[in-house]
């Protein structure tokens, strides 16, 4: 059986995937943990063979408790499994050492082929993760990805201090696309908040010559 840690700060998303791994005998689910400090705990006390890891965590992010545990000459294959796949989350955990990164959308059946795959060592990456990482490596050393007009758009209303809710009505979008729009632009500008979103796209003249529209 491949002994499993599962570490994320909700309780839910531990419940679901304890609930989902027990139904099946190839494996078996060792301890949980609700940040990446306690993982690293639970981790030396229980030795498991795969750790499900999530990325954005209290107390100590998934890539820095990765970093621990490959510098601690933990054995355990680290899988990612998180909500987002934008370049500044994906390339620092395998970076890091994970062997493989997953959303959180991902079928049970691949969930459960990515699991038996981190545990012989084979690298694994979702669909969308693959595709990015490709694009990257096919890009012109030093290339930058250029913004969408799109994300340049949403940028321009949130230096002029709109809300997520308040662009999503300007530009006539949902609020959840105007948050991808942002992770997109936080990803392409290498950055991880809006405020330096924005200082970056005044620094390189992005928002001086793109207007939302109205």
């Amino acid at each position: 059986m491949i002994g499993l840690l599962i570490v994320d700060d909700h309780p839910v998303v531990r419940d679901g995937l304890r609930g989902m791994f027990a139904g099946d005998d190839r494996f078996t689910v060792l301890g949980e943990a609700g940040d990446g400090r306690e993982a690293l705990a639970v981790a030396a006390a229980v030795g498991p063979d795969v750790i499900l890891m999530d990325l954005r965590m209290p107390v100590l992010d998934g890539v820095s408790t990765i970093r621990e545990l490959k510098a601690g000459g933990s054995g355990a294959r680290v899988l990612v499994l998180t909500t987002y796949d934008t370049d500044s989350d994906v390339l620092p955990a395998i970076k890091a050492g994970a062997t493989g990164y997953l959303l959180k959308d991902s079928p049970r059946e691949e969930l459960f082929r990515a699991v038996v795959a981190a545990f012989r060592g084979e690298s694994v990456l979702s669909p969308s993760v693959a595709g990015r990482l490709m694009g990257r490596l096919r890009a012109p050393a030093g290339e930058k990805e250029p913004l969408s007009q799109r994300e340049l758009e949403v940028l321009a209303l949130i230096a002029r201090g709109s809300s997520n809710r308040e662009a999503a009505r300007k530009l006539f979008i949902s609020e959840a696309t105007v948050k991808t729009h942002l992770l997109h632009a936080y990803a392409k500008l290498g950055v991880r908040d809006r405020a330096a979103a924005v200082a970056t796209a005044f620094e390189r003249g992005l928002l001086g010559r793109e207007q939302p529209r109205s």
